[in-house]
């Protein structure tokens, strides 16, 4: 279902234009004026329109703030003049008031699909196991990695994932691998952190009988196993240096030797290395080889942590949700209004991982057909601001349900509340301000609004 962002200072013709929206199973929310705009992230939208005339800035200035979200403008003042110079500032169209409803819905549907054809759909990928998946989410952030992963597979180059543990590297991958000329071939995965040290290079290089106390028969290594396939090295940055140098080799010449062997033996191998280690800042402390960093960073994806995944959370919820009810047999399970919120609202630090893991709690706990937050077993403490005090933590956490539950009492904390957002909105993103205050972007934009806090303008760049 897409959601459209109407941004018109005029209340009737808002509320008039949102329902013949949501008549039309669009989801819609609604801005009086540019910075109220803002203070909702067009970005998260799939399309803004927007009135050209507004209290303070004009609606064009929502272009360049909601781009690449496209972006209709109204306007009452239908002359070619306005509407030319508004296509020319970037608008996908325009349309002019009064505008005829089947007109309009006829733009609307014709953005939307442009814009979706000009997306990257989730790769399908085939897991270790055989079964058929599909990379799950569709903000930004993983547009652009499917977009990447598109481009990259077929190139046949080294790839390095960055991102944190639990995001879903291997399934990166996977999706990299069966997207390429090499498909047909091997996948070889190797977690490097979770080889001993000792025996390390013998599992990726192999060894001949009698190299070393206990090899009694030689032995092929998993570089040489994946010969005309891809390698895939998870946790990279915990490979030793010795084995690091042995690599290196692989990279650059395309050979190995076996430990205990004078052979050199030539492989075709496809390396795809991922961490979620800053290997460049390893090199400078001696951990890293800074040359081997420089052999793999090729092509580079980064994959975004869960909590700055907020449109895609519930998604991938509903979807794991349904994978563990089927392997536990517990058909009809749902998410309660109150996990919803929490699931929605909880940092994740261990990411998707973390997340599966909360819902196969609840789905064994579940003692009804709803799964609540305390079946999920999450910690209800999020990180906050050092600055904060810690008898407010509490309070700064709760989402604001009402006027009536805010007491005198509350005052200090959102005196405290105001002076952190305004005296850091300059410095850091919404998505930050969040964090460091402990609640949810969502619970941000309430509060904002409450205490009537404008969010910083973004500065437009200049289009010489």
């Amino acid at each position: 279902m897409s959601r459209i962002l109407i941004v018109e200072d005029e209340a009737i013709i808002r509320t008039a234009l949102r329902r013949l929206l949501e008549r039309h199973d669009y989801r819609v929310s609604e801005a009086g004026s540019v910075d109220e705009a803002l203070a909702l992230e067009p970005r998260h939208f799939d399309l803004v329109i927007s009135d050209l005339r507004l209290p303070g800035e004009p609606g064009t200035a929502l272009i360049a703030s909601a781009a690449p979200v496209p972006v209709l403008i109204m306007t009452s003042y239908a002359s070619m003049r306005s509407a030319v110079e508004a296509l020319k500032e970037g608008a996908i169209d325009y349309v002019a008031k009064p505008f005829d409803h089947d007109e309009l819905l006829e733009t609307v549907s014709r953005v939307l699909h442009q814009q979706s054809s000009h997306r990257s759909p989730p790769p399908d990928i085939t897991d270790a196991g055989g079964s058929r998946q599909q990379m799950i989410g569709e903000c930004q952030a993983m547009q652009a990695v499917y977009t990447r992963i598109r481009k990259t597979a077929p190139a046949d180059v080294t790839v390095l994932i960055q991102g944190e543990s639990g995001t879903g590297k291997e399934l990166v991958a996977r999706a990299i691998h069966q997207q390429s000329k090499r498909a047909a071939a091997a996948l070889i995965c190797v977690n490097c952190a979770a080889i001993p040290e000792t025996l390390i290079e013998s599992e990726l290089f192999g060894h001949e009988k009698g190299a070393f106390t206990g090899a009694s028969a030689a032995r092929t290594g998993l570089v040489e196993a994946a010969d005309g396939g891809t390698l895939f090295l998870d946790e990279i940055g915990e490979l030793p240096l010795d084995a690091q140098a042995r690599l290196l080799r692989v990279l650059q010449e395309g050979e190995i030797r076996r430990i205990g062997s004078v052979e050199t033996r030539h492989v075709d191998v496809r390396l795809i290395a991922a961490t979620h280690r800053d290997l460049r800042a390893l090199s400078k402390t001696g951990e890293f080889r800074l040359d081997l960093y420089y052999r793999l960073n090729v092509m580079q994806i980064d994959l975004p942590p869960l909590r700055d995944r907020d449109e895609d959370v519930l998604t991938i919820a509903d979807v794991l949700l349904e994978k563990a009810c089927r392997r536990h047999q517990r058909g009809g399970l749902r998410l309660s209004r109150a996990a919803l919120r929490e699931i929605s609202d909880y940092p994740w630090p261990g990411n998707v991982r973390e997340l599966e893991n909360a819902l196969e709690r609840g789905v064994i706990l579940a003692e009804g057909h709803l799964i609540h937050p305390d079946d999920l077993g999450l910690n209800p403490v999020r990180p906050v601001s050092s600055r904060l005090p810690p008898e407010a933590m509490q309070r700064a956490i709760e989402p604001v349900e009402s006027e009536q539950d805010e007491s005198v009492d509350d005052l200090s904390l959102e005196d405290y509340f105001q002076h952190f957002v305004l005296e850091h909105q300059d410095q850091m993103s919404e998505t930050e301000l969040a964090q460091k205050l402990g609640i949810s972007r969502k619970c941000l934009w309430e509060r904002r609004q409450r205490l009537g806090i404008p969010r910083k303008k973004q500065a437009r760049r200049n289009s010489a």
